[in-house]
């Protein structure tokens, strides 16, 4: 695929951790469509990022982490969607939730759960709720007052990896208002027979149970610093990204492969088509890569211009996918085609809260608000 150097640049002390996931990620693509196809969650693909100290260089320097940047956050998750969608969404969910509980914990836990991470434990975030929709981090679930904190029964809908999952950052209401806990999974806590999504099969998003499950007081967590940065909120948008690059790539392929005598490469619709959804993923990546700059200088500007970005970066992903099922023809609807699965991970991020509807009347409105 054309490239073209951007002004966003990873740290020259960080580009050995692109080097090593690049070269893991040629391997995890050659499993992408098995896994797929089985449903199957990548855990040997997970463990090996895991076994990289990639992982555990994202904490905190205070925590033994080296903090790695937020831009090389987002060119790690974009190499790993390109490969394989599902490691790069579940990978990304793991390592955002240790983050999150590792800073907004309480000195004990917080170092409990960074020794977790270091020791290849597994973390997963159980926020969506039957009732919640884009309020996710808006509980609609009561926790219960007991000795030393409180107790949830409810559920948590589309919890990726969870099956493979040591801890949870979950969240629950707490005398009327939102609260966030790291919990263990233990055996107040069970999974109901999976209900497989149309795409992104292999990150086993599921539900949860759970049934007078512990919520200590001792793992409740803080609120975040005001210049905060959540990893999983930046890095959304490259997941999209990934994906819309694969879809450029297998469109490429679709188009040089000779087909009754003549390539589709030579067609005026398809250069002209292919012109626009390369700027299009380009224009969407500035703006991703802007999002992780902004993280980087801790400006509170991330997180909305993440909202903006992941907006832009999910419909742009979409209609990259459709391209290149037009392009691809019908071999292109084959099981056999990368393409149809690519067009299938492509609709995920849409849905993904904050969906893209929401996402839209958040953005515009902040627009209309702001000429008033």
């Amino acid at each position: 695929m054309l490239t073209r150097p951007s002004p966003i640049a990873v740290p020259a002390d960080e580009q050995h951790w692109i080097d090593t996931v690049t070269t893991l990620a040629a391997g995890f693509a050659e499993t992408a469509a098995a896994d797929d196809t089985a449903a199957r969650l990548p855990i040997e693909h997970l463990r090996a990022l895991a076994d990289s100290g990639l992982d555990a260089a994202f904490l905190p320097v205070s925590h033994g982490g080296q903090g790695l940047s937020y831009a090389s956050l987002g060119h790690i998750v974009r190499i790993l969607a390109r490969s394989h969608p599902a490691v790069a969404t579940v990978w990304l969910m793991h390592v955002g939730a240790a983050h999150a509980l590792v800073t907004t914990s309480p000195d004990g836990a917080a170092a409990y759960f960074a020794d977790e991470l270091r020791a290849g434990k597994r973390f997963a975030n159980a926020l969506s709720e039957p009732a919640g929709g884009n309020h996710f981090l808006t509980s609609q679930q009561d926790a219960v007052a007991r000795d030393g904190g409180w107790s949830l029964t409810g559920r948590k809908l589309f919890v990726s990896g969870s099956e493979a999952a040591d801890h949870l950052f979950l969240n629950a209401r707490v005398e009327g208002g939102p609260a966030f806990f790291g919990v263990t999974i233990d055996d107040t806590v069970s999974f109901p027979p999976i209900d497989e999504t149309m795409g992104m099969r292999a990150t086993r998003s599921r539900t949860i149970v759970f049934d007078g499950t512990p919520l200590p007081a001792a793992r409740r967590c803080g609120p975040p610093s005001p210049d905060y940065a959540n990893l999983i909120t930046v890095g959304f948008a490259f997941i999209s990204l990934g994906i819309a690059e694969s879809a450029l790539d297998e469109l490429t392929a679709s188009a040089h492969r000779a087909k009754g005598g003549a390539m589709l490469a030579d067609q005026q619709w398809v250069k002209h088509e292919t012109g626009m959804a390369w700027a299009q993923v380009t224009a969407a990546l500035l703006m991703a890569e802007r999002t992780a700059w902004l993280a980087d200088e801790k400006n509170p500007e991330a997180m909305a211009a993440a909202t903006e970005t992941k907006m832009l970066a999910n419909e742009v992903a979409k209609s990259t996918a459709a391209l290149a099922l037009r392009v691809g023809g019908g071999g292109a609807y084959l099981v056999r085609s990368p393409i149809q699965r690519i067009v299938r991970d492509a609709q995920a991020g849409a849905l993904m809260a904050y969906s893209v509807p929401f996402s839209q009347e958040v953005v515009g409105a902040a627009v209309l608000a702001s000429g008033a």
